[in-house]
């Protein structure tokens, strides 16, 4: 294969399948992981950090002279930015403090300007810190991953319909983390267009509200909540499983150690969720989760450790 852009290898991303053999999956049932760790800015994300800028450029929202402003954890400034280097585009990104110091290199290396803000305040402090910036600046353009519909139609144009091709349509449910909600909302409408009676299950951290928690910190990164995000509010989702830290890192762990995939924390806990729903259902059946990207990005978080 020979790119001209990398941008041309974003999605079309691997199935690792998972088998009895390896783990305590029942006889003849499967568990699919689609490896978004594997596009070329490490995350499910790069598909959103294209969208996002192509459909800024569409409808006029984003010229040459644009700066992209947007609080992110990492992934999605990751991607963002690298779209932006095709049309030479400035971006400045809020980060709050807690999240991984490769993420933050990794959007400066793209080229990005990383502002910080307390790890207290969450999201929504960073979210309100971008707000702020951009009232400040002229010719700005907020993403607003929080809220935009553009999120959950990215992974509703090209994720769900590459599961559905790959496993011809044979998928009894699908297991996923949840952050903004975009991919697991976007990902999860399409399958259900598709698959009437199909499970979705929405996988966060505890520390995380889904399930009616309060709102804690907590080690896994890229899934969690400390709001519900609109975009999950009318999709009829079968359950939230909620992952403690020692069962997703562990899970993290073994799929180095046991498969070699080097995967992100939040992987670990979309997996820990796939072994608890695969034996709620029907020997025979078929899991499909997301592994949203890789392991170097928390290796000063000490996840192998």
């Amino acid at each position: 294969m020979i790119l001209t852009t990398i941008h041309d290898y974003i999605g079309k991303t691997p199935l690792f399948e998972f088998t009895h053999d390896a783990y305590e999956i029942p006889k003849d049932s499967k568990i699919y992981a689609k490896l978004e760790y594997l596009n070329p800015g490490g995350s499910v994300k790069d598909r959103l950090g294209f969208y996002l800028i192509e459909q800024g450029l569409k409808t006029g929202k984003i010229n040459q002279d644009t700066t992209i402003i947007e609080p992110t954890a990492g992934n999605t400034g990751i991607g963002l930015a690298l779209s932006a280097l095709n049309y030479h585009l400035k971006t400045i990104f809020v980060v709050p403090e807690k999240f991984s110091i490769e993420k933050q290199q990794l959007m400066k290396a793209l080229g990005a300007e990383i502002i910080h803000t307390p790890t207290s305040l969450g999201m929504v402090g960073a979210i309100k810190k971008s707000q702020e910036l951009a009232a400040k600046l002229e010719n700005v353009y907020l993403p607003k991953q929080f809220e935009n519909p553009d999120n959950p139609a990215t992974y509703y144009h090209t994720l769900g319909p590459e599961l559905i091709d790959e496993l011809a349509g044979k998928i009894d449910s699908f297991v996923a983390g949840i952050g903004s909600g975009g991919t697991f909302s976007g990902t999860a409408s399409y399958l259900k267009e598709q698959i009437s009676d199909i499970r979705l299950i929405g996988v966060e951290p505890e520390g995380s509200i889904l399930n009616g928690g309060k709102a804690a910190s907590h080690e896994i990164e890229g899934i969690g909540v400390e709001f519900i995000p609109p975009f999950i509010e009318s999709l009829p989702i079968t359950r939230f499983e909620t992952i403690s830290d020692e069962e997703g890192f562990y899970y993290t762990r073994a799929l180095a150690k046991n498969q070699g995939l080097l995967v992100g924390s939040s992987s670990g806990a979309a997996f820990a969720a796939s072994l608890k729903e695969v034996q709620q259902l029907p020997a025979g059946s078929t899991i499909v989760t997301i592994f949203p990207d890789a392991s170097d990005r928390y290796l000063s978080k000490n996840i192998y450790l």
